[in-house]
């Protein structure tokens, strides 16, 4: 058996990092920048008000209370240029123009109207209270964001307040996920005997999607292995996938058609790895139509042993050509286990999967799922994180273990005994 850690490491070397391309900003959402941005622009463009209020020369408040006249109003978006003289104030809305001759702006809280045209100012101010300069986020030629950076939500805004219209980004890598079995069944139809329902295409679909990339669905082909290199050629021919995705077929002495097809397509190793579930794994490379690596893995056929392997292997893996680096690896997090847990030394380590809670004590506690069997994808359903138990005779309650959080949400529930404070004060401890 080989360490999973030397089998990621090897499939991360094969994985290579895909080519920036340039795309609308708002479709950018989700991906890594492949360039530096540059704003053009000072942001914001001119000096505004940070408050409701008025726009005073702060000489004139400087023995107050004072009181001032009210000679115009100004709102957000206002073109309007006004002048202020000695004595004089402007009503100014939050993210209006700052009049030239104005050098403060006083909160609305700090005055009183004095009849319908005048002011009381309640105290004195400082130069540039209140005011946003220009360029006080952002100069003209400034890197505001550079290579590297996910678009998120903030980092989306930032692109929209630099004008930034097209962006050069790492695009979503394309996965070819192929379920075979003449014994599948996806249509809905009554079971005759023999068969079973269709899952893990429907789960890699969706895993695929969470993880960043754009599934492409092959669908179900029969046990026929001409059929199986017909459609994999296909994909690989026609560049409609940058990576293949398939279940099954790669345990030790099995006869499956994709074990047979698969090397006649690429330079496949065949793993076992000391891990449990998802022992056997298959790795291999093929050529695209311009020559372009297309990473192929081959997860094992039981649902949760493919559901692991994906999570362990191939979704850092996929991230890893998208440019997400680092960020292509979920965070291991120190968690703290709330139950005895039991095994038997084997020489692997044991991914189970449990359910992760915000503790009384502000650290994250976890409780495996009520059954860990390779087949059982119902139980595994419902957790939302791995635990990684090393080889030996298992670990007591209280132990400290490496936990890493599954789904698009990723993270601890809240603590079921209804305490706040370990959700406001705890995270948990991340490893370095």
């Amino acid at each position: 058996m080989i360490a999973l850690a030397d089998v990621l490491a090897s499939v991360l070397d094969h994985c290579v990092v895909r080519a920036g391309v340039e795309v609308r900003s708002q479709d950018a959402a989700g991906l890594v920048l492949a360039g530096d941005i540059v704003s053009p622009e000072d942001v914001p463009p001119f000096d505004n008000t940070a408050v409701d209020g008025y726009a005073v020369r702060t000489i004139d408040v400087a023995t107050a209370p004072v009181e001032l006249r009210v000679t115009a109003e100004i709102a957000a978006g206002s073109p309007d240029i006004v002048g202020v003289g000695a004595g004089e104030a402007v009503r100014i809305m939050t993210g209006a123009p700052i009049p030239p001759e104005c050098d403060g702006v006083v909160m609305v809280e700090d005055t009183e109207r004095v009849g319908s045209d005048g002011v009381r100012v309640l105290r004195a101010m400082a130069p540039g209270s209140g005011i946003r300069p220009v360029g006080s986020d952002v100069r003209a030629g400034e890197t505001v964001l550079v290579a590297g950076t996910i678009v998120t939500p903030a980092v989306a805004g930032v692109l929209a307040t630099v004008n930034a219209r097209t962006v050069r980004v790492h695009p979503r890598v394309r996965v070819g996920v192929l379920s075979t079995g003449d014994e599948l069944v996806d249509d809905g139809s009554p079971l005759a005997r023999g068969q079973i329902r269709e899952s893990n295409r429907t789960m890699l679909v969706r895993l695929a999607r969470e993880a960043g990339a754009e599934p492409v669905d092959m669908g179900i082909v029969g046990d026929d292995p001409d059929v199986v290199e017909k459609v994999l050629r296909r994909a690989l021919d026609s560049g409609a996938v940058d990576a293949l995705v398939t279940s099954g077929g790669v345990s030790m002495g099995d006869f499956d058609p994709v074990k047979l097809v698969l090397p006649r397509l690429a330079e496949m190793s065949w793993h076992q790895i000391a891990m449990k579930p998802a022992k056997p794994f298959a790795f291999g490379v093929a050529a695209g139509p311009t020559g372009a690596v297309v990473p192929i893995f081959g997860l094992p056929g039981n649902p949760v042993s493919s559901l692991v392997s994906f999570e362990v292997i191939a979704r850092p893996a996929l991230r890893t050509m998208m440019g997400f680096g680092a960020a292509a690896h979920r965070p291991v997090v120190h968690a703290l286990l709330d139950e005895d847990v039991v095994r038997s030394p084997d020489g692997k380590v044991h991914i189970d999967r449990a359910v992760s809670v915000w503790g009384d004590d502000g650290r994250v506690h976890v409780r495996r799922a009520r059954a860990q069997g390779s087949h059982q994808l119902a139980a595994t359903a419902t957790a939302n994180c791995l635990v990684r138990i090393p080889d030996g005779a298992g670990l007591p309650a209280g132990s400290e273990v490496d936990v890493t959080f599954l789904g698009p949400d990723a993270g601890p529930l809240a603590d079921p005994g209804g305490s706040s404070g370990a959700a406001d004060t705890g995270r948990g401890r991340l490893s370095p």
